[in-house]
């Protein structure tokens, strides 16, 4: 049964982060009620969601393409703060983490809630050149401890960079999402971090709830699923601190 609840749970969160963001909202609980330690938990939401990153890239490449001159620097702080948020993750224990945990959902939940609010308020930093890097470096060292909430980040630093055009910005969060979820993996994988046979699990129902939703998102309200992923997530996050 637990297998069979992170496989659909898995397909779920595929479907919403395609369609909505915010699928970490429903795998990584998932997973800490399977069982896994909360930061075994973490890393391994982080590895189930690498192939949905990497599929997203691919189908918005066309729109991506035309930022081409982007991808190399953007790639470079992604590689390096990505690395040192996952080194960051593994100095702190269990307890530690599952002190932090509730904060950091709550932290995603409202960056959720609140992601067109927060771009705008960063517009003003645009033209700040060292802000915005700066910015950058801190969204990524953020998505290598803690994969929740890393899209409305990244999309909130593309709108402070000038960026207007949605499927450019959306190619662009993946492809840096991608990047950041891979080097945490290599890190997580190398030092024994991720629950590999749950997390497999999770990762093939990520896998096919993201191709299934790229084929029939029409036929979902967007409103109305980023309404119940707020709900849900507003859920867990009061859960968490209930359990703290």
């Amino acid at each position: 049964m637990t297998e069979i609840l992170l496989l659909l749970t898995g397909i779920l969160s595929g479907v919403v982060n395609t369609l909505a963001g915010g699928g970490s909202f429903i795998m990584m609980p998932t997973l800490i009620l399977a069982g896994v330690p909360p930061l075994l938990a973490n890393a391994s939401n982080t590895y189930a969601a690498l192939p949905g990153y990497v599929s997203g890239t691919v189908g918005f490449w066309p729109a991506i393409r035309q930022h081409r001159k982007l991808l190399l620097p953007y790639s470079l702080v992604a590689l390096v703060f990505g690395w040192l948020g996952a080194e960051l993750l593994l100095v702190v224990s269990e307890e530690q983490f599952a002190q932090i945990m509730p904060w950091l959902m709550l932290a995603a939940v409202l960056l959720f809630t609140f992601g067109k609010q927060v771009s705008a308020l960063m517009q003003g930093l645009r033209g700040a050149g060292i802000v915005l890097w700066l910015f950058l470096a801190a969204v990524c060292l953020y998505g290598g401890f803690f994969n929740a909430g890393l899209g409305i980040l990244l999309l909130a630093f593309l709108a402070t960079a000038g960026m207007v055009d949605l499927n450019a910005m959306n190619g662009l969060k993946l492809w840096i999402s991608a990047v950041v979820a891979l080097v945490a993996v290599i890190r997580f994988a190398a030092s024994g971090t991720i629950e590999w046979y749950y997390g497999t699990i999770a990762l093939l129902g990520v896998t096919i709830g993201g191709y299934v939703a790229a084929h029939f998102a029409y036929l979902i309200p967007a409103k109305a699923l980023r309404i119940a992923i707020i709900l849900y997530g507003i859920a867990m996050t009061g859960w968490f601190f209930w359990k703290l």
